[in-house]
């Protein structure tokens, strides 16, 4: 069977048993580096990945991705809706209208963003529904009913449960007998959502008829809600459906709101990468020093390979074979340790809190370390570790080429 002499002394110099136990244990500590620099960047990039995906979960499932408003409110929304499925990154729409006034209730007062929505067709571009509390749902919102869901953060600070009443003052004045008066009206609390964001503080949502009487539009909307299949094709559809519409429509999206917010975890994510991978670069260097004294090591089997005629190329591909084998287990080990700890680490750190009894998550939008394994972040990390890895032979290899047989075996 064909074996390149370069191959197969590379190979039986990584395996072989050194007299210098140092440089054993150098080339040792440098795969374990690489295993370890690799393992720390793809389970912090999983953990990145799973805050991103939760963001987007929970978020952009209660915040439209897009909406078609009207500076004037308008009858007929289902045309609109209409026109707007025929753009094919449009799954679902719904109409909305909205307000903005404060909440009290048990002497507490608190700012709320009140969405006035159609409960029938509001579970198809929101996951409102689906957070509200056992045997609550979005059909207790009934025309004419008076009822509110509010966010579990908001109903916090009211003190108030569903059952209980609360009275939103809208910032307009009404005149009356007694003069200038703030308008208000009492609801009662039919459901209370939690999604596990700065959303379940500021949201609340009445039927679309309740706020159209309190805006004394009528049946009237504002606009409409879209879903959309990509979320990042938001700007473009709302700029593309507005442009054959009437000048007093325009558009909005999620990337005006929130847009900040996903751009921050993006930046992070691309921060932390690039820190994480100084510590491969440093494993890679040690690559560097382990062969430079393998090299010094073995000056006189170099020199006795170059007297029985090994050309100077391939003193350097058995260094280099060396150098690779070393960067190949590092890394390989490495991208199996971090697919290990970055599968199984929200159930470790689940387990953690549980034997500890400590809350870690409690100060954060969600209540668990989300990790979520993305294999193109596995595929550049592999690639790039083991591209510094054969970086990191070329030098000492080629220091092996030029040793002079002469000068080596000069006092053996």
């Amino acid at each position: 069977m064909f074996k390149p002499v370069s191959l197969l002394i590379g190979l039986r110099y990584t395996r072989a048993k050194r007299r210098n136990h140092f440089i054993s244990f150098i080339s040792l500590t440098s795969i374990i580096g690489l295993m370890l620099g690799v393992a720390v960047l793809i389970t912090v990039l999983s953990v990145m990945n799973g805050f991103d995906r939760e963001l987007k979960n929970r978020i952009l499932g209660m915040i439209p991705h897009a909406t078609i408003s009207s500076r004037e409110p308008f009858h007929n929304w289902h045309k609109l809706a209409d026109f707007s499925k025929k753009n094919p990154q449009v799954i679902a729409v719904a109409p909305y209208t909205q307000l903005q006034g404060m909440l009290t209730a048990n002497g507490q007062v608190a700012g709320a963003l009140i969405s006035g929505i159609d409960p029938v067709y509001e579970k198809n571009v929101s996951i409102v529904g689906q957070n509200l509390g056992t045997g609550e749902t979005l059909d207790s919102l009934t025309a004419d009913g008076f009822g509110i869901v509010l966010g579990a953060g908001l109903a916090t600070n009211l003190g108030v449960v569903a059952g209980d009443k609360v009275t939103l003052v809208l910032p307009e004045a009404a005149l009356s007998p007694a003069g200038v008066i703030p308008r208000f009206k009492r609801f009662t609390v039919v459901g209370i959502f939690k999604v596990g964001a700065d959303v379940d503080t500021m949201l609340a949502y009445v039927h679309i008829s309740d706020a159209g009487k309190l805006l004394r539009i009528g049946d009237k909307v504002q606009g409409v809600r879209l879903k959309l299949k990509d979320l990042f094709q938001a700007r473009n559809v709302g700029e593309s459906l507005v442009h054959d519409l009437p000048d007093f429509f325009y558009p909005n999206d999620w990337t005006q709101t929130h847009g900040n917010l996903f751009s921050a975890i993006q930046m992070e994510k691309a921060m932390m990468a690039l820190l994480l991978l100084l510590i491969v670069a440093v494993a890679a260097f040690n690559i560097v020093s382990s062969l430079v004294m393998v090299v010094t090591d073995k000056k006189a089997d170099i020199a006795i390979l170059r007297t029985l005629g090994a050309s100077p190329q391939t003193i350097t591909r058995i260094f280099m074979v060396q150098g690779a084998v070393i960067g190949l287990v590092g890394t390989v080990g490495g991208v199996l340790l971090g697919i290990t700890i970055a599968l199984n680490i929200s159930d470790f750190m689940t387990w953690i809190e549980k034997i500890t009894g400590m809350s870690l998550f409690d100060a954060y939008f969600v209540n668990y370390l989300p990790s979520e394994l993305n294999w193109v972040d596995v595929l550049w990390v592999s690639i790039t570790s083991g591209v510094m890895s054969f970086l990191a032979t070329i030098y000492p290899a080629r220091r092996a080429a030029q040793v002079q047989p002469a000068e080596a075996l000069r006092y053996e």
